[in-house]
């Protein structure tokens, strides 16, 4: 059972909310994230919010046996939604990012058996315990960060049994660690080696024969696919996700991430929650995510690692998207999962405001997951996730940049203390 807890939070210099219950879209929505000067108080129980507002407004009832925490001189913010990770792997490939330094293409490491490739055979080698350690290890730092909900891919294996370990380990994590963990299927990662020139039979063979076993088992709530050139195309991802929906999956696609490949408008028509990645995004992908409910992901460490272009976060948004963000944490292209690093990238970058990339990693992060009413706000009736950051206004999360501000990470009512 995870911990739930009773808390005040009294004194708050700066509130902010991100109220709603489903992603902002376009400048005006994402700027809007509804800031109230202090002293403010949030009050939760059992790890819902009950009380948001003033201190001279607190019921007296409602904080009894709660403990109290003093934000005296901080910001309090939602508790950050980091709607795209590869958390659970084995190995590390330190010496592919050397040759990606040298000059050496993501996509010719990958032809020559290294990319996912590699992580797929350390993976496949390891055990449960040892995934488990080394995921925990990641959610811990999140945690230090101000994250308290994270989506976790499988798609590291590729086969029956790798594919089920590692949401077997996310599925451990869920119940022993304080984050929460969104679980998705990606097995469509990569063709493995043993279906290579056979894409749509490795598709036909995870619909068939994994994914039952997954949905049987309860172990992930969505399936997600590397939809790219020389990966899989827009044939075997209709295939996939349309067969995924039926079983009752939710859907996300990488898309449009090393060129153009109509991946946005794809993810659009078959009703994704998010296509992640955008790099090489199309003025067609813009309009078509706009007009729908999908939520455009970035994340900006992944082009950063690579030294390609950022996602045009800037013109997603004025076109009316609903953009969100997120760390890509893996063994290859971005070996972090850092929310300093991801702010600053944004914002000095990639020309969001301050106040978008906050949206992005909150309400909006939590709606790429499908968890907008449950997350991402600070809002009676929703979990107590939020972030307390040592200063007294959102502002210096891009002013400090690249430094982690996070005094209090707070999980269903429960203060972690970073600092």
């Amino acid at each position: 059972m995870k911990p739930v807890g009773n808390i005040f939070i009294k004194n708050i210099a700066q509130l902010v909310t991100c109220e709603g219950r489903g992603a902002k879209r376009g400048a005006e929505q994402m700027n809007a994230i509804s800031v109230f000067e202090g002293p403010m108080a949030v009050i939760a129980r059992q790890g819902i919010i009950t009380y948001v507002g003033p201190m001279s407004g607190v019921p007296e009832q409602d904080v009894r046996g709660c403990h109290e925490v003093d934000a005296t001189g901080c910001c309090v913010l939602p508790g950050f939604v980091d709607s795209h990770t590869h958390l659970v792997f084995g190995g590390y490939r330190e010496d592919e990012f050397q040759w990606r330094l040298r000059g050496d293409s993501y996509m010719s490491i990958m032809e020559r058996g290294g990319g996912i490739a590699s992580t797929m055979r350390a993976t496949r080698k390891a055990t449960k315990q040892e995934l488990v350690a080394s995921a925990r290890d990641h959610l811990d730092a999140m945690l230090r960060q101000g994250v308290t909900t994270v989506e976790a891919k499988s798609g590291y294996g590729m086969d029956l049994a790798t594919e089920l370990l590692q949401l077997e380990a996310a599925a451990e994590l869920e119940q022993t660690h304080p984050l929460s963990i969104y679980s998705t299927f990606m097995g469509a990662h990569d063709t493995p080696p043993e279906y290579k020139g056979r894409e749509m039979e490795f598709i036909h063979f995870l619909l068939q024969e994994v994914m039952p076993e997954v949905k049987a088992r309860g172990l992930a709530e969505c399936c997600d696919i590397f939809t790219e050139r020389g990966v899989f195309d827009h044939e075997q991802t209709r295939t996939l996700l349309t067969g995924a929906k039926a079983m009752g999956f939710e859907v996300k696609m990488h898309a449009d991430e090393i060129v153009p490949f109509g991946g946005a408008e794809l993810a659009a028509e078959l009703g994704c929650l998010s296509a992640d990645h955008l790099l090489q995004i199309s003025e067609q992908g813009i309009a078509a995510l706009a007009k729908s409910q999908t939520v455009a992901t970035v994340l900006p460490c992944t082009a950063f690692s690579l030294k390609a272009d950022y996602a045009p976060a800037r013109k997603m948004i004025d076109a009316g998207c609903a953009v969100a963000m997120a760390s890509d944490l893996n063994p290859g292209s971005c070996f972090s999962s850092s929310v300093p690093l991801m702010i600053a990238l944004t914002t000095i970058y990639m020309n969001m405001t301050v106040e978008e990339a906050i949206s992005a990693l909150t309400i909006n992060g939590a709606a790429a997951i499908g968890r907008a009413d449950r997350v991402g706000s600070i809002e009676v009736g929703k979990e107590a996730d939020m972030a307390i950051i040592r200063f007294p206004s959102y502002k210096f999360l891009s002013y400090h940049f690249g430094m982690n501000l996070v005094r209090d990470t707070i999980k269903s009512g429960v203060r972690y203390p970073v600092i």
